[in-house]
């Protein structure tokens, strides 16, 4: 890249080459979905034996090759529209400086240097001050390179200034048009690499790790288009603008982003959720993908969660499943909906606490826990949606003593919060925040953002330690929208107060609080303080305290040998499970507030 290519490039080509590139996206997609939904099925209706199922093998293949291309073609697009929108900039500010060049009579050589002619008074001579030649952003004249060259002037001297008037115009010139070369070639650079990345090999077979390279490609183009998502996608605005930016794209755009920037469109607030599942139901494979071939065991743990959450995507359910937002990041993050939460009038998101990742069990058991609160809510108003919200890394171990994993993620929950009330289309839909352990911390530090917690009608807060506020009232939605459940045998919601615990202790289990609550020293010394302030289940608190099954004693005896007892933390995970040795009775609960029907709810006295 220099003056010269830069100059002849014109932005507006390939934007048309985008063009062509998405109009084969979309050929490729609508090939795959003829293959899929009208050949392979009718084969799979009318034809039986082995040359039916190598035909069938075969339109698979068919099928997974449109499929590539229609994503790499995707990929393609968004490259070259991210280039053209770059590259604009600086081509005008090099076109301005050629302009001013010409419009002074000064010379613009092939090396990017600016001659200019004589000009003023040499004061000793009276003759002309001869003219130079200047390179941008150095300012040194062409020749010796030692500096300017002028008869009887020391170019070394850093207070000389040239007495030719065309001199200074001539290097600022000169520095605009090597600002604009440097731009451009950083530009290039990046997109070039992001773009050779997308070449296939001449006969190219779409397996397994064809689809990890795939998703080596999405992560170079969003890389490469990083300045131009900053400048089209409103990544700094509001859920609601983010709503209203999508509405006004054309189908052609949002095909866009949708396909080249998947890992941004599935995860913003304020983008619809049948689009953001959609996006995430692609990308969930890529990442799958792509950490194939890790060996490390974090990377291990979350393919198994996303092989987890796909199986459960693949099998279907009733309530229908929305992936509403995946990734690795960071313990990965996983947010699962059971029912539209953009057409239900009553939505819930639950945030989960200790130990909650994207790993084997995440799956089976936390995603579980918003597919049982939705079904209960829909058997009182089918217009119910419940959400698992893993948008944080939730702590693993003696970090869960501290509010900081809960502060950090709060606004994050808000942004999502914000989103599920700028998508919904009820005029005004009933929203409940839960928190569940560690995560009824987040909930409290949630509302204590600016604004609360949006949209949010009602709160709910099961196995809490506490949520770092002393009243219901502090948690912005009215005491009597604020609701507490605690099973009797869940030592989480009995721990001591920081105050109490043991100092110098190292882990959750293994001291800390539930140390001190084992050592006797049981929590509620008179002041209702547990772990993280008030307990949300006192009467101090002023919380409505639903029924709950008492669960399991915590330890669990052994005979007759009694060293062998073990602890029982179960009546700490049953709240949301309705089934049989469960806690249906706290599940039921649940469900009548998740579907805005609080007199369908049995209290139980505050301690």
């Amino acid at each position: 890249m220099d003056h010269l290519t830069l100059r002849a490039l014109k932005p507006t080509e390939y934007a048309e080459a985008a063009n062509g590139y998405r109009a084969i996206s979309g050929m490729a997609d609508e090939a795959k979905d003829r293959v899929d939904k009208q050949i392979t099925a009718a084969m799979q209706k009318a034809n039986e034996g082995e040359a039916a199922d190598a035909a069938l093998k075969q339109l698979r293949k068919l099928s997974e090759n449109f499929h590539y291309t229609q994503v790499e073609c995707g990929l393609i697009t968004g490259a070259l529209d991210g280039f053209s929108s770059e590259i604009t900039a600086p081509k005008r500010r090099l076109t301005e400086a050629l302009d001013d060049a010409a419009a002074l009579a000064y010379t613009v050589n092939t090396d990017g240097t600016i001659t200019y002619p004589a000009g003023g008074e040499n004061e000793l001579t009276g003759e002309p001050v001869p003219g130079g030649t200047v390179l941008g952003s150095n300012g040194l004249m062409t020749g010796d390179g030692t500096g300017f060259r002028s008869p009887g002037l020391t170019p070394s001297n850093p207070q000389f200034k040239n007495p030719n008037p065309h001199h200074a115009k001539a290097v600022d010139i000169a520095d605009r048009i090597a600002h604009a070369v440097r731009e451009a070639r950083e530009i290039d650079d990046r997109y070039s690499r992001a773009l050779n990345k997308l070449k296939a090999a001449p006969g190219l077979n779409v397996d397994a790790r064809t689809w990890a390279d795939v998703a080596s490609d999405v992560d170079a183009v969003s890389s490469a288009a990083s300045a131009y998502l900053q400048d089209h996608i409103p990544l700094d605005k509001s859920p609601a603008d983010r709503k209203e930016w999508w509405e006004s794209l054309s189908d052609e755009e949002r095909e866009e982003y949708r396909t080249a920037f998947p890992g941004i469109i599935g995860n913003l607030d304020g983008i619809p959720s049948t689009v953001r599942d959609e996006v995430n139901r692609e990308s969930i494979r890529l990442l799958i993908a792509q950490l194939e071939g890790e060996r490390d065991p974090a990377s291990k743990e979350k393919l198994e969660g996303l092989k987890g959450i796909q199986t459960k995507l693949n099998a279907g359910s009733q309530p229908p499943m929305y992936l509403l937002g995946i990734g690795v990041e960071g313990n990965g993050r996983a947010i699962v909906a059971y029912g539209n939460p953009d057409t239900s009038k009553n939505v819930s998101a639950y945030v989960p606490g200790l130990g909650t990742k994207l790993n084997p069990e995440f799956a089976d058991g936390t995603v579980t826990r918003a597919f049982h609160t939705a079904k209960g809510a829909q058997k009182i108003d089918p217009s119910s949606s419940s959400i698992v919200w893993l948008g944080y890394d939730a702590p693993q171990s003696i970090d869960v003593m501290t509010a900081t994993d809960a502060k950090r993620g709060a606004p994050a929950y808000n942004s999502f919060m914000s989103g599920i009330s700028a998508t919904n289309e009820n005029v005004d839909p009933h929203v409940t925040a839960i928190g569940h352990s560690y995560g009824s911390r987040l909930v409290g530090a949630a509302t204590q953002e600016a604004g609360g917690v949006p949209g949010a009608d009602d709160i709910i807060l099961v196995g809490s330690p506490g949520v770092g506020v002393d009243k219901a009232e502090d948690l912005g939605v009215g005491k009597e929208h604020v609701w507490v459940g605690a099973a009797e045998n869940d030592i989480v919601t009995k721990l001591p107060s920081s105050k109490e615990a043991v100092a110098g202790t190292v882990g959750f289990f293994a001291g800390g609080p539930v140390g001190t609550y084992l050592g006797g020293e049981v929590a509620d010394q008179g002041d209702d303080d547990i772990w993280f302030g008030k307990d949300p289940a006192s009467k101090a608190f002023g919380a409505n305290r639903f029924e709950t099954l008492p669960g399991p004693e915590l330890i669990q005896p052994s005979y007759p040998n009694m060293l062998d007892s073990k602890i029982d933390m179960e009546a700490h995970s049953n709240y949301f499970n309705p089934e049989e040795g469960k806690d249906k009775v706290s599940a039921r609960n649940i469900a009548a507030i998740v579907a805005g029907q609080p007199g369908y709810v049995t209290r139980e006295t505050p301690r």
